[in-house]
């Protein structure tokens, strides 16, 4: 504590709204300050749940999230949200969308919920989503619930993201096509299939159940549950809720190896960004835009370009490159 006050990093610790709102924003912006307050915050992570909630648009996420967050909040777990949501083309914050569902837990003390713009991210999260994360569990929630965006099949990031991703479907839009995806049977570890009151839920449920069948799993490997829900009135969400709880328990340690997993990549994506950065630093000015235009004139292919541009700034040498892959 300075003479001044609390910092942000210690006012995000004890759990202040404000400061995690003004945290949040620094992230989101990539102030400098954003990386700095990480770094103060790091060390006091790593010890909430995370749940990633992902699935087409329609398919009720939104609704199912505000029904989970009841259920969390009734055993005394605080909750922090982080809606993801397409970005306006005009203010370039996030589209709110059906935010208003989770209105009920507003003035809920134990709930922080923040929406958040992809800005052009694709795999269904913002960029910052992870340290947006990382906060709210620096602030001493106990569970934080990812929704993304619900733009389609490739929302697989979050898998790199969540300790868990439940992979939400609803009957009567394609999703028993869907559920044949490598992609989504992949990333679930849990399936819920949303609306479950309407005709074709019983088969989309057997698709998926058709699709697992066809899968190996190793003796005590975990296998993805099929759940039925009507997030409107709540029914399948206790049962959901255990089976999230069944899942953290489960005896492979599959969080820890998600943890590391995770770090990993978010460790690459920092690596690569800072890189970009240096490189685009280091070349004379207008130099970037000069090879942009010998590429687009075929005067110069994109790998040839790659290597004349990282090794002006680092060395051939150093770089270790050797030219373009070859050509099969």
């Amino acid at each position: 504590m300075t003479a001044a006050g609390p910092s942000l990093a210690e006012r995000v610790l004890a759990g202040d709204p404000r400061a995690i709102a003004r945290a949040i924003s620094l992230v989101e912006d990539e102030q400098p300050s954003g990386g700095d307050l990480i770094r103060r915050i790091f060390g006091r992570t790593g010890r909430a749940h995370v749940i990633g909630i992902t699935g087409p648009p329609g398919a009720g996420k939104s609704t199912l999230v505000d029904r989970l967050i009841a259920e969390i909040r009734r055993e005394g777990k605080t909750v922090g949200v982080i809606a993801v949501d397409p970005t306006s083309p005009f203010s370039g914050g996030a589209l709110l969308g059906d935010r208003v569902r989770m209105g009920a837990h507003a003035g809920d003390g134990g709930v922080f919920i923040r929406s958040m713009a992809t800005r052009g991210q694709l795999g269904g999260l913002a960029r910052a989503t992870s340290d947006v994360a990382l906060i709210l569990d620096a602030a001493g929630k106990d569970v934080i619930v990812i929704e993304t965006i619900g733009v389609g099949q490739d929302e697989v990031d979050i898998v790199r993201t969540a300790d868990l991703s439940v992979v939400v479907m609803v009957p009567g839009t394609g999703d028993e096509v869907q559920a044949l995806k490598a992609g989504v049977m992949e990333i679930a570890d849990l399936f819920v299939v949303n609306k479950a009151d309407r005709d074709g839920a019983d088969r989309l449920v057997q698709a998926i159940a058709a699709n697992q069948s066809l899968q190996t799993f190793e003796p005590g490997e975990w296998r993805p549950p099929i759940l039925k829900t009507v997030a409107t009135t709540g029914v399948g969400v206790t049962e959901l809720w255990r089976s999230i709880g069944e899942f953290r328990s489960h005896p492979v340690d599959v969080r820890r190896t998600r943890q590391r997993a995770r770090q990993e990549y978010r460790l690459r994506e920092l690596l690569s960004r800072r890189l970009l950065q240096h490189l685009e630093g280091a070349l004379p000015e207008g130099e970037l835009a000069r090879v942009v235009e010998a590429v687009a004139a075929r005067e110069l292919d994109p790998y040839s370009a790659v290597e004349t541009l990282v090794s002006r700034v680092f060395g051939r040498r150093r770089a270790g490159l050797h030219g373009p892959p070859e050509r099969p």
